[in-house]
């Protein structure tokens, strides 16, 4: 009996887990896609707050490809408070071709979530903006510490249009304040 529950319980979760890697209903990700031209250090221009960054400033996200095709994530950010740099590294892959824009993150061993690139400067990739598994986690990102004014404004209006809370964005000092 217990074998069972456990196996139904199982069953029950992992279409639930799988949904935390897909793409929330009305966000796309973008295609064409290039994961080579994504390689290296974005900062993070915006965010909505969530525990795992809050107070963090100076945040980046450098991404480096692994051996077996996935990527790696580094993520770092300053904490004033404790005057201490703060570094999670995780594992990034495709869940879709890789020409498309979505892929599932993990920080912690099995468990995954999803990363939307809905909005990418394909030009250049200097510009990018990002959904997690639900609408309560937006980044706006940068291959520079600033975002020019035009760009920053198009891309919060598009995360609004996609129904994100854009009022409760906080923008991300990149200065480190001396301790």
């Amino acid at each position: 009996m217990a074998k069972f529950s456990i196996l139904a319980v199982l069953g029950a979760l992992i279409p639930g887990l799988s949904a935390c890697t897909t793409p929330r209903e009305g966000i796309t990700p973008v295609s064409n896609f290039d994961a080579e031209r994504y390689l290296g250090t974005w900062h993070e221009i915006a965010r909505l707050d969530h525990r795992f960054e809050r107070g963090l400033v100076a945040v980046s996200a450098t991404y480096t490809r692994n051996p077996d095709g996935s990527l790696k994530a580094v993520n770092r950010g300053f904490k004033p408070e404790t005057c201490a740099w703060r570094e999670a590294v995780g594992r990034a892959k495709f869940t879709a071709a890789p020409t498309d824009g979505q892929l599932a993150v993990s920080f912690f061993g099995p468990f995954y979530g999803g990363y939307t690139i809905f909005a990418l400067d394909h030009q250049e990739y200097q510009w990018a903006a990002v959904s997690g598994p639900s609408r309560n986690y937006l980044w706006i990102l940068a291959r520079t510490p600033t975002l020019a004014d035009d760009i920053r404004d198009r891309l919060v209006a598009e995360a609004k249009s996609l129904g994100f809370a854009t009022e409760n964005l906080i923008w991300v000092s990149q200065e480190v304040p001396p301790c």
